[in-house]
């Protein structure tokens, strides 16, 4: 059969509204798990700086004579320590007459920019306290950026013997060796060196690749099957060294794919000397701007307190 005549359908409407679904699926990886389980705090200058100190070594050969005279020991000596503010940002522009058409999934285009830009800002944050990279103080017409966690992290450290450390300042980045499988020795001996110079970290943070190298560990993990649900689980969310080490896994989109860190998050803070804002640009025509900001940088409180596995395969 044919349509009869003068029939007004679908297919002869003007001004029918798609069928666009007022929900907007995304799925762009936004987790930022070290920015959200580390201590914030309040830098007052570009140049954010702290101390660390350490003990003195034990001694087993503390004897005095009885009756003697105190003899006054050496103070433990302060070490000044500092990063630099880096200065991220994003900045969305939305027509005139785009902010003003109805839009399917949103009410404003605007806002929904600013959502997504504020999203990609912490991941950017997230991506620059992780990353192998010495600070750059900035001048005029040089950006100004701050030292990634690698170059702090220098003491409790497993890596190849063709790698060279940094000098433990910000100043200078890891220089990589040949590439190593991570396994349960690697991890082992850089939570060993954790522990024998005091350290206690309780946080790893890696990427897929190494996580699921986790999951191959000999005595870290226990298949389980659910037969009703047919489930299996292959997860390692907790790992427990042999010294007693407690490490919760992170999963961390952002981290670098060639190594692994163990934070003790008390001794690793996130200093902001403007914290996350946005505001309106001045109008250059018919559409709108928005700017959202952050100056920070990280504050690697003592690198003693953690510790890292470097130069690691990625595939």
């Amino acid at each position: 059969m044919t349509q009869p005549t003068n029939t007004h359908s679908t297919y002869d409407h003007i001004g029918r509204r798609e069928d666009l679904s007022d929900i907007i699926y995304d799925v762009t990886p936004t987790e930022t798990p070290v920015l959200s389980a580390i201590p914030k705090v309040k830098a007052t200058s570009t140049k954010h700086e702290w101390l660390t100190r350490s003990l003195a070594a034990a001694s087993g050969s503390n004897a005095v004579i009885e009756g003697d005279e105190a003899t006054t020991d050496a103070a433990n000596a302060n070490v000044r320590r500092f990063n630099y503010t880096q200065i991220s940002d994003k900045v969305a522009r939305v027509s005139g007459t785009q902010e003003a058409v109805t839009n399917a999934g949103m009410k404003s285009t605007m806002a929904r920019e600013m959502e997504d830009k504020m999203k990609e800002l912490k991941r950017d944050v997230e991506t620059t306290i992780l990353q192998d990279v010495a600070y750059v103080v900035g001048t005029d017409t040089v950006a100004r950026k701050m030292a990634g966690l690698s170059t702090y992290v220098i003491t409790n450290v497993s890596k190849d013997s063709g790698g060279t450390l940094a000098t433990g300042d910000g100043s200078d980045a890891y220089t990589e060796g040949t590439a190593r499988v991570l396994s349960e020795d690697l991890v082992e001996a850089a939570l060993a060196l954790a522990w024998t110079n005091g350290g206690n970290p309780t946080m790893g943070v890696c990427n897929a690749f190494q996580k699921r190298k986790f999951a191959a560990f000999s005595g870290s993990s226990t298949k389980m099957s659910d037969g009703d649900k047919r489930k299996v689980t292959n997860n390692v969310e907790v790992y427990v060294d042999p010294l007693g080490t407690e490490i919760r896994l992170l999963p961390c989109r952002q981290a670098p794919t060639d190594k692994v860190f163990f934070i003790d998050p008390d001794y690793f803070a996130f200093a902001t000397l403007r914290t996350f804002a946005s505001w309106d640009l001045a109008k250059d025509g018919d559409s709108n701007r928005k700017q959202i900001l952050v100056e920070y940088t990280s504050e690697v409180r003592n690198e003693k307190a953690h510790a890292a596995v470097y130069d690691l395969t990625t595939s």
